[in-house]
């Protein structure tokens, strides 16, 4: 063991001896020298335009008049999104608040209609000036909606007309063979053909004329004791009526050959041997109201063409009370005007 160890020992000691014999290796040769870099030149920055005082101060001032520009339109971009927000959160409450208000009128209205009783329909064909069948309740008839509906109703406060030349209305009238019938609403005579008049160039043919108590049409708002309606037709079948309005006063002569001839009866018709002249009730003066309106009877029907006579006709307070006995109210109330041109004769 000892021997291997010297041997060991020797043998290093051989090993290191050549190594230190051994030549050097062989140096590279030496690399190219490369030229030396040219020193870098400096950038030069253009001068500036040296400025006076003045110039300075007011560049400077320019510099602070764009900034606060800048600044202001900002602020004001600014201020019209923030109004834009606020109007419409302002509409939008409004909006919410018009819905909830209609949705309490309706529930509103739903409860009031339902606390109410039920509408009886309407009692058949038979109407009159008071009660369950009078002029509020002809409506409820759905073959006198217009009653209710319509929009060119008569009567009317003939008030607010304009004053113009109108056309004198033509009265053909003669005496005639006439009829005389209670009919349950008022005194109503036809009489027998031949009797026209002729206005706006159209031709109409007396049928009938009736009485009211008091008079349906009020002029400026004032009423009368009573008013004839006579009502005439054309060939096409369109309605004009002339109303002639009665005071107080002395007797009237064709008023009272009607009241000689009342039949004893409702709806009995009497013939009498006599004629009548339709032309003793129209006044002197043939100014008059001209305006577009109804039948102021069931059914109510619109488009007729009506005419008041300004002047009134008197009737002695013995006729008058005559016909009170026997209808001391038979006047439908007046109606909406709804915007509707009244003329009136100069």
């Amino acid at each position: 063991m000892r021997n291997l160890i010297a041997l060991f020992a020797c043998l290093s000691v051989v090993m290191a001896t050549a190594s230190a014999n051994d030549p050097p290796a062989a140096s590279a040769p030496p690399a190219a020298a490369k030229p030396a870099p040219e020193p870098a030149k400096p950038v030069v920055a253009p001068a500036k335009p040296k400025l006076s005082p003045a110039q300075a101060a007011a560049a400077q001032a320019q510099a602070e008049a764009d900034a606060e520009a800048e600044l202001s339109a900002k602020i004001a971009t600014r201020l019209a999104a923030m109004r834009a927000n606020q109007a419409a959160r302002v509409a939008a409450a409004a909006k919410a608040r018009k819905a909830a208000d209609a949705r309490r009128k309706q529930e509103a209205l739903v409860a009031t209609v339902a606390a109410q009783p039920a509408v009886k329909p309407y009692p058949g064909n038979h109407w009159s000036y008071e009660g369950e069948t009078g002029p509020a309740n002809w409506g409820r008839n759905p073959e006198w909606s217009k009653c209710a509906t319509g929009s060119r109703q008569s009567p009317i406060d003939l008030r607010d007309s304009m004053k113009v030349d109108l056309e004198q209305i033509v009265f053909d009238y003669k005496p005639s063979s006439f009829s005389v019938v209670d009919n349950g609403h008022t005194v109503e005579v036809t009489v027998s053909g031949g009797n026209f008049i002729t206005v706006q160039n159209r031709s109409y043919e007396l049928l009938q004329f009736h009485f009211h108590r008091p008079s349906e049409e009020r002029i400026n708002g004032k009423g009368f004791e009573m008013v004839v309606h006579l009502v005439h037709r054309d060939a096409e079948s369109k309605l004009a009526v002339v109303a002639v309005l009665l005071e107080r006063g002395k007797a009237h002569n064709m008023i009272q050959t009607v009241w000689n001839n009342l039949p004893l009866e409702k709806h009995d018709v009497v013939n009498p041997a006599v004629v009548l002249d339709v032309n003793e009730v129209l006044p002197q003066k043939r100014d008059y109201f001209t305006y577009m309106g109804s039948l102021t009877t069931p059914p109510c029907s619109e488009g007729v063409l009506w005419m008041v006579m300004k002047e009134p006709q008197q009737a002695s307070p013995a006729q008058m009370a005559l016909f009170s006995r026997l209808y001391p109210l038979n006047a439908r109330p007046i109606q909406a005007g709804l915007g509707r041109v009244v003329k009136e004769s100069n």
